[in-house]
């Protein structure tokens, strides 16, 4: 259960692998994912290593697989995912996988070639198709319509004249612009003719439907010929041949439709062909890319290795749990009787001075929150997790700032339904961004649901609105009683009416539940709650950096650091304490001391707070709290201020002490003549070389420590100023506080937002 508060104890451990039990063993060891491998190679360039060629093999196979997946979708097939996971192929299945992938690669290649010429020879049939159908009636309106001769009627007369024409297919966009070229490069000496085709058709290269018209250009001379084909060329018009007579013509037609007839078919039979190979390639396309997505792993892994002189044998480290050695050993022996091998690996632990990466065990509900702990920094080798208390802390002090009965409910149905179904989630493997990243957090929001849930109920929110269960506290009635000082007069003459609780019956006693119904009429109410909420923000959030900066006690204990006790902990507790505690005092004594016939008399603790610092207590508007208050306060403060070199300053002269105290004994070494039993030249060496090896992490220590005493010291210093930034600052290293204060801010806009609509509604319905 202690691992569950602080990082796993890891250790570096030595593997013996044998050369045909290696790549199983690694295998097993990916499978239970307990392992990390160090780079015993980091000087070998990667094209260099020994498994290069393998990796590039799996990564030859993952781009076929790749280019199979994408023809998959764009079919629109569905790909099938049972959630299976396959044992990793063997080094010798490699070449089967090879084989196979190379052949449904070819065969595809080979289909969607044939396809795009099938259809690029079916779509220019059908271009030809709707030009002769056009022409035709082009010809036949012509040759009907006396009042479109091409010939002026001053020229009928004359010696016939023989008019070329060209005829085509092109972008119907592209027609307005195509017909202003005509005009200008041939003077207006060709005719235009042009209609569009109702049917999109299809682009073989790009499957995009295309929308086109079908020209015919009619012109006299070579001159205009050639002018005409270059304006078509450049405008990507396809022209084709279209007799000049009408039998031909029809003769041509009745030819392509017989054509077009026999090549749909033909593209029918391969788009079935097609749809069979793809089909049967998506049923097993998946596993297909977690096998080669391993392998390539393996071999990539493998190169990280080191492989002794005799070629049979390949040596590795990695970093893995010390409560997990025995699933390792299990593993390993796993991967041994696979292979086949009659020696088995061999695990070492190694003693090693190297510092261990941080692993923190999670599970579905755990890792979530892990994740937030991490987004902020992840903490060193076997420190205290304080995921287990954002469990709580996170959602809890969110609902602080958004505390709402009716937003809560409905946070909590959304979260229960992805609990509920997760499985059946899980199991659709849904791409999209926004919803991965809800679903990952699904228990973060349940719990967040809950808690504004709870804080609705506290705060009597429930979209902005009060819920009166259980009767106000208060009573008008009073008012109006001898002891009272309203009259019928008060309610005629007065637009704001005020409760006074010092009056008998007016206040019957404290709702048993929350805030008090009341306050939702109320001129003053954003006011009240504000005060309320406020405070509960700074009493929360001391609270809170108080309970992080005592977690920081049990790190020092851990790892045996006194300084840090002495010079760290104590001055900082001391130094909240005096100032962000006393706050938290104030508080309270203000709730508890003043009454409602005292209240007009209480000071502003904003005000007391802040000349707290500036040691001003001869202020006639704010009056002192209690007796003998400028005395405790400026011994607090002295105090605090007195915990500032402490720990800015002390810890960090002790640290540089030490530091030249072992500079100096490390130097004593060098030079002089060796007497008596003492330690050899190369012992001597050694020690020399230790003590040098623990003076550069030692250099390092003091300045990381007079780095982070220095940040800290900032962040208290700065907090001073004026309480309302206190929790902002420290909110930095505190995780959650930060959002919550930030976000308490935002909820008392939000709050002074939904009171305008609703103020308004009411409004209009009173009227």
């Amino acid at each position: 259960m202690g691992e569950l508060f602080r990082s796993e104890e890891m250790t570096l451990a030595q593997l013996f692998l044998q050369s045909e039990a290696a790549y199983c063993c690694v295998s097993e060891l990916g499978e239970i994912g307990m392992v990390q491998f160090r780079d015993l190679n980091p000087d070998v360039n990667v094209f260099q290593r020994k498994f290069v060629n393998e990796v590039r093999r799996c990564e030859e196979m993952d781009r076929k697989l790749r280019f199979v997946e994408k023809e998959i979708k764009k079919a629109n097939i569905p790909i099938v995912d049972t959630g299976e996971n396959p044992e990793v192929p063997f080094p010798r299945d490699m070449i089967d996988l090879e084989a196979t992938f190379e052949k449904l690669e070819n065969e595809m290649k080979e289909i969607n070639t044939n396809q795009e010429a099938l259809k690029k020879n079916f779509l220019e049939l059908t271009e030809l198709k709707h030009i002769l159908r056009r022409t035709q009636q082009f010809l036949m309106n012509l040759l009907e319509d006396p009042n479109s001769t091409l010939l002026e009627p001053m020229e009928v007369n004359r010696a016939p004249l023989r008019l070329g024409f060209v005829a085509g297919v092109i972008g119907r966009e592209r027609i307005p612009t195509f017909e202003r070229m005509l005009w200008r490069v041939c003077r207006g000496n060709v005719f235009l003719r042009q209609a569009d085709i109702e049917d999109p058709l299809e682009d073989p290269t790009s499957g995009d439907q295309v929308h086109k018209s079908v020209f015919i250009i009619f012109f006299q001379g070579d001159q205009l010929k050639n002018r005409v084909k270059k304006i078509c060329e450049g405008f990507r018009a396809t022209l084709y041949p279209c007799p000049e007579s009408p039998q031909e013509r029809k003769e041509m037609l009745a030819g392509v439709n017989a054509r077009i007839d026999d090549l749909q078919m033909v593209l029918n039979q391969t788009e079935d062909h097609r749809q069979r190979v793809l089909q049967a390639a998506a049923k097993t396309v998946r596993v297909w890319f977690i096998k080669v997505r391993k392998m390539k792993a393996i071999y990539h892994t493998l190169n990280l290795c080191n492989i002794d002189v005799t070629q049979k044998c390949l040596i590795a480290e990695i970093w893995c749990p010390v409560s997990d050695m025995d699933s390792i050993q299990f593993a390993l022996r796993r991967g041994t009787e696979k292979s086949g091998s009659t020696v088995p690996s061999i695990l070492n632990r190694m003693q090693t001075r190297q510092t261990p990466p941080t692993f923190n065990k999670t599970n579905k509900f755990t890792s979530g929150f892990q994740n937030i702990v991490d987004a902020y920094g992840i903490g060193n080798y076997r420190e205290i997790n304080p995921a287990p208390y954002t469990i709580i802390t996170f959602p809890f002090l969110f609902a602080v700032m958004f505390g709402d009965l009716g937003h809560g409910v409905l946070m909590t149905c959304a979260a229960l339904y992805l609990v509920l179904r997760e499985s059946r989630l899980i199991a659709q493997k849904n791409d999209n961004e926004m919803f991965s990243m809800v679903f990952a957090g699904r228990y973060i929001i349940l719990l967040m649901g809950i808690f504004s849930i709870y804080t609705g109920i506290i705060y009597n929110d429930c979209f902005s609105k009060s819920l009166n269960l259980f009767g106000s506290g208060w009573s008008v009635r009073p008012m109006f009683s001898p002891n009272g000082n309203w009259t019928f007069d008060t309610l005629n003459q007065s637009r704001v009416l005020q409760l006074d609780p010092a009056v008998d019956g007016v206040f019957k006693g404290p709702y048993p539940i929350g805030i008090d119904p009341i306050w939702n009429i109320a001129t003053n109410k954003l006011t009240f709650l504000n005060s309320f909420k406020m405070k509960m923000s700074v009493i929360l959030g001391v609270i809170h950096m108080l309970f992080g900066v005592a977690l920081s006690l049990f790190n020092h204990l851990y790892f045996q650091k006194p300084l840090n006790i002495y010079f760290g902990f104590i001055p900082e507790i001391v130094f909240m304490s005096c100032l962000f505690g006393y706050l938290v005092i104030i508080i309270f004594y203000k709730w508890v001391s003043y009454t409602a016939r005292t209240s007009r008399d209480a000071p502003s603790l904003l005000i007391a707070f802040i000349n707290m610092f500036l040691f001003n207590y001869g202020d006639p508007t704010n009056k002192p709290l209690y007796t003998g208050q400028s005395v405790v306060q400026s011994f607090l403060v002295i105090i605090a201020l007195a915990c500032v070199p402490v720990m800015l300053v002390v810890k960090t002269l002790v640290l540089r002490r030490q530091h030249m105290w072992r500079r100096q004994l490390g130097t004593q070494n060098f030079g002089g003549i060796r007497v008596g039993n003492g330690p050899t030249e190369d012992e001597a060496g050694i020690i020399e070389h230790d003590q040098l090896a623990q003076q550069t992490e030692e250099e390092p220590e003091v300045k990381k420590s007079l780095g982070a005493r220095w940040v800290i010291m900032q962040e208290r210093c700065h907090g001073t100023i004026s309480f309302w930034m206190m929790a902002c600052l420290e909110g930095f290293s505190r995780i959650p506080n930060i959002q919550r204060m930030l976000g308490g801010k935002k909820g008392l806009k939000m709050a002074s937002k939904t009171e305008v609509p609703w103020f308004y509604h009411t409004s209009c319905k009173a009227s």
